[in-house]
Parts: C-alpha cells; sequence; structure tokens
C-alpha cells in the first residue's frame, strides 16, 4: 500500500491556488538542488584538476561526456514520461544525492570521477525534461512566463549556492571533496522532501490547452474524452518553430554554460584570482540573473506578451559580451562584478519569456505532447553544450599549463619575487657553473650590485638569499615559469576568440524569435485572451446543455 501510494502520484483534479503554488515550489526547490549537484565541481575545477593531475582537455570532455549522454536521456524522459513526470523527478533525486554525496568525492581515479558525472549527466538530463513539463501543466499560459522565471532559478540559483558556498567555505574546509559532501546531503533532504509531496495532474487533465484559472471547469469536463495517447507523436513537433527555436536557445546560452563550467578558472587563470575571490564573481553574476529570470516573467505576463523581452535581451546580451570580452587583467573587481551582472540581467531578460513561449508553441501544436516537445528541446541542447564543451579546449588551447601550474607558479613567484630577481640579475652562465666553482662568486656578486644598482655587501646577502631557497621550488620555477607566462599570453587571446563564438550564438537567437508562439502588442494578446474567455464560456454552456447519457 506504502510503495504503490509513493509511485502512484496522479493527481484527478486541477488543484486550487495554495496546494498548486506547493506543487511549483517542490518542483523549483528540486531543479536548484539537482543543477547545485550537476555544478558543484566548477566551483573547485583547478583542485579536481590538480588532485587527479588531469589536462585542462580531460576535465572539459569530462563535461562534454556528461552534456552527450545527458541529451539522450532527455530524449528517453519524453518516452518515459508514462511512468510520471513526478517520479522521473523524485527518484533521479535520489540516485543525483547518493552520487554526489558519496560517489564523486571517494572517486579513485579521474576515469571514475568521469563515469560517476556522467550518470549525473544523465539523470540531470531526465529532469531537465520532466520538471519544466511540471511546470507548465500547474501554470495557465497567464502566469506561464512567472512560473518559468522561477523554474529557471534552477539552473541560476544552482550556480548562486555553488558560488556562494564555495566562497565561504573553500578556505576553511580541508579538501574539495568537502563541497561534494555538502552538495549530496542537501540533495537527499530534497529527494525526501519530493518524495512525500510531490504531485502530478493526471494525463486527461494536463494534455490540454489552458489559458487562465477560468479553464479549470472546461478541462475537468472535457477530460474523460482527451485522448491521452495522440499518434506519431515526434511528427508532429518536429516543425521548425519547435526545432529552430530550441536549437537557437541552445546556442544563445554557450555563454551561460560556459559561465557555469569555467567562469572560476578564467578569473583564476586570467585575472589571477584566488577560488574564493573568483566565486565571488559568480555571486554577482548568478545573484542578478536570477532576479531578472523573477521580474521580468511577472511583467511579461502583466503585458501578455514575450517576444518583445525575447528580443531586448539578446541584443543586450551581444552588447554586454562585446564588453565584456575586451577587459583585460588590468580591470578592476568592481567594474567586473558590473560587467558580468548586466550580462547576467540580458541573460534572464530573454530566456524566461523564451521558455514560456516555447511552451506555447508547443501546445500551438499539441498540448498533449508537451513531454515530447520538451525532450526534443532538452535534447538539442545538451547535444549544442556537448559540441561547443568539446570545441572549447582547441581554441583555448594553451590552458592546460595555466590550470594545472599556474596557481603554484604565482605562489612562488611572490613568495621568492626577491630572490628571482636576484637571479635575473646574474648571467645563466655564472648562475649554472656557481655551485661547482666557488670563485664565480664574486663576478655574481658584481654583477648583481651592476644590475640591482646596490652596494657590494647587499649584492652578497641577496645572493647567499638565494642559496637558501629549497631547491625543488627552483627547479619547479625553472621548469613551468616560461610555460606558464607563454600561455597566460596565449590564452587571453584565445578566450576572446571564445567570447565572439558566444556573441555569435547570441546573434544566431534573434531571428527564430519571430517563428514562435505569442504576440508582439499587449494589446493584441488581451484581445486573444477576451476572445479565449468567450469561446469557453460557449463551450462550458454547451457541455451543460448536453445529456450525460
Amino acid at each position: 500500500m506504502v510503495a504503490a501510494t509513493l509511485w502512484n502520484r496522479r493527481l484527478q483534479h486541477y488543484p486550487d491556488t495554495r496546494p498548486r503554488m506547493v506543487q511549483l515550489a517542490i518542483v523549483v526547490v528540486a531543479t536548484i538542488v539537482l543543477y547545485y549537484e550537476a555544478y558543484v565541481a566548477s566551483a573547485v575545477a583547478p583542485s579536481i584538476i590538480a588532485f587527479y593531475g588531469m589536462s585542462f582537455p580531460y576535465y572539459v570532455y569530462i563535461t562534454v561526456v556528461a552534456n552527450a549522454v545527458g541529451a539522450f536521456a532527455s530524449l528517453l524522459a519524453g518516452l518515459a514520461d508514462r511512468w510520471g513526470r513526478a517520479n522521473l523527478v523524485t527518484y533521479g533525486l535520489g540516485v543525483t544525492g547518493l552520487l554526489v554525496a558519496f560517489g564523486l568525492p571517494n572517486a579513485s581515479t579521474a576515469f571514475t570521477f568521469g563515469l560517476l558525472s556522467a550518470v549525473v549527466g544523465f539523470v540531470e538530463g531526465i529532469i531537465l525534461v520532466a520538471t519544466p513539463a511540471l511546470v507548465r501543466d500547474y501554470s495557465p499560459q497567464i502566469g506561464r512566463a512567472s512560473a518559468m522565471g522561477f523554474w529557471t532559478l534552477g539552473p541560476v540559483v544552482g550556480s548562486l549556492i555553488v558560488a556562494a558556498v564555495s566562497s565561504s567555505t573553500v578556505d576553511a574546509l580541508p579538501d574539495w571533496q568537502s563541497q561534494f559532501v555538502i552538495c549530496g546531503v542537501v540533495g537527499l533532504v530534497v529527494f525526501v522532501i519530493a518524495l512525500v509531496g510531490l504531485r502530478e495532474l493526471s494525463p486527461n487533465l494536463r494534455d490540454q490547452l489552458m489559458v487562465s484559472m477560468q479553464d479549470r471547469a472546461l478541462i475537468e469536463a472535457r477530460a474523460a474524452g482527451v485522448d491521452t495517447d495522440p499518434r506519431h507523436p515526434w511528427r508532429q513537433v518536429l516543425h521548425l518553430d519547435v526545432i529552430g527555436s530550441a536549437f537557437a536557445v541552445a546556442v544563445f546560452l554557450i555563454i551561460y554554460y560556459t559561465a557555469v563550467g569555467f567562469f572560476t578558472i578564467y578569473f583564476t587563470t586570467i585575472f589571477g584570482m584566488g577560488l574564493a575571490e573568483a566565486n565571488g564573481i559568480g555571486n554577482w553574476f548568478w545573484a542578478f540573473d536570477a532576479i531578472a529570470l523573477i521580474v521580468v516573467g511577472i511583467v511579461s505576463d502583466r503585458l501578455g506578451v514575450r517576444k518583445p523581452f525575447m528580443l531586448v535581451g539578446a541584443v543586450a546580451s551581444v552588447i554586454m559580451t562585446i564588453v565584456f570580452l575586451t577587459r583585460g587583467p588590468d580591470t578592476s573587481y568592481p567594474a567586473l562584478v558590473v560587467i558580468t551582472s548586466l550580462t547576467a540581467v540580458s541573460l534572464g531578460v530573454a530566456y524566461a519569456p523564451w521558455m514560456a513561449s516555447f511552451t506555447e508553441t508547443v501546445e500551438r501544436r499539441n498540448p498533449a505532447l508537451m513531454a515530447t516537445g520538451l525532450a526534443v528541446w532538452g535534447w538539442i541542447v545538451r547535444v549544442v553544450v556537448a559540441v561547443s564543451i568539446f570545441i572549447l579546449p582547441l581554441v583555448v588551447s594553451s590552458m592546460t599549463p595555466l590550470v594545472q601550474y599556474g596557481a603554484e607558479v604565482k605562489a612562488l613567484s611572490t613568495q621568492y619575487a626577491p630572490e628571482l630577481q636576484t637571479i635575473a640579475a646574474v648571467d645563466p652562465a655564472t648562475l649554472a657553473a656557481l655551485p661547482t666553482t666557488p670563485s664565480l662568486a664574486a663576478t655574481a656578486v658584481g654583477q648583481i650590485a651592476q644590475k640591482l644598482d646596490v652596494d657590494a655587501a647587499t649584492a652578497t646577502a641577496r645572493l647567499q638569499a638565494v642559496a637558501a631557497v629549497p631547491a625543488k621550488d627552483l627547479a619547479f620555477l625553472q621548469q613551468h615559469g616560461k610555460e606558464v607566462a607563454s600561455a597566460a599570453e596565449e590564452s587571453a587571446s584565445q578566450w576572446r576568440t571564445w567570447w565572439w563564438v558566444c556573441v555569435a550564438g547570441e546573434l544566431l537567437f534573434i531571428p527564430f524569435v519571430f517563428v514562435m508562439s505569442g504576440r508582439w502588442s499587449p494589446k493584441r494578446a488581451r484581445q486573444d485572451v477576451a476572445e479565449h474567455e468567450q469561446r469557453v464560456a460557449a463551450e462550458l454552456e454547451r457541455l451543460s446543455r448536453t445529456p450525460t447519457g
């Protein structure tokens, strides 16, 4: 009996406002936690790379594989919807919570870590489809952008939590594994909440178009006659308005997924920040993105239009990404905060209305095929992300020395700055022969005194200080110092090329705005709603007069 209750989660009546809000809240919290689990590695990526001795491309390709398997999991979610959207979310949370809390932090090899990351990516691909489908089910079109704005808080607030927790704890906790344990425990707590509380509409209710809450009586009256198993589902959704808009938003979000996976690496290597400071930039980015998603979702619903927000957000994203890519290491921290925050706002302005418009575009084809349409979207997004991240290390090819050795080179260079200055003042041949030919010490002292403009006593003291530097530290700097310096020069230019790729994706998003469902004019949108309400009233009256037999 208990097992049946935990599996059968269907509601036979459309819920009132309060229980409906509870369901939406559980879905949003579940989505946030899922993305927290999916993104937690990005906060400590340099430490993970160093721990396993990975190259930068190896680490990147772990993300590629996770997104690739997630893409096909998204298609599976469309087919497996008969198991229940709520079940996919609930038990998916249980699996990821266990993997993140116990599997990933105890992975003994880089291969095991990558394999478990791929499993998390697979489950995430399933829930990527199931959660927005649940949000759509519980939110009529009037109010859809607000609901989708809150759903989109999943990846955004998930990223914000990653940045906030790591920036506060990464220096206090003993190792990178602690970030995974914290995250996994949170995931298991939310799994229990979903296990007890999450429900879904029966197919007869959810497979209908619902414009406003006034439609509630009509969809319940129709429910008995709804075909919940439409023929040729893929054929019905594989059209330009669905496929094209899904591809457009996928390339539009290349910058978002780059920020998720590589902002920490970018700011630590290019701008010389520590992990906590780099994650602090993420705090601002994700916080402003979250605010924009909610505010714009509410305003979009009030005006009844999506397309103007999508267009304005896309244009603003192009402008802000160009501003961002022109910033160099001399840019102040406050300036970076402002630029990245405005970039985040621009993305949020476009994305929340897009999610609402996409579900409405699928409904225009067939309301009963929401999971199928979202499966197409999830597959395309994950494939585009996998391909783009696969290409990233080919474009930014100089990152491996910076990620593997940059932090230690910087630390040693700072610690031994006076000694390194002294070494640079001595002729290399003299320096190399000095250990075996002590008589060359006078020559070295003379070179130091001349190059650094100091007296002989000071020059002698500085040479003695060089001798006190541990040989292993000097060997490390000699082996990797020039490599890191050269990579630093190349990397900034290569990253700039990548940000231009992101700009191209944002530009490609714009023309597909015009093929999606929805009006440009708030006045026309209000007229559509009024006409719909008249049709609903007429059909309810007709159904009330129809004999029930």
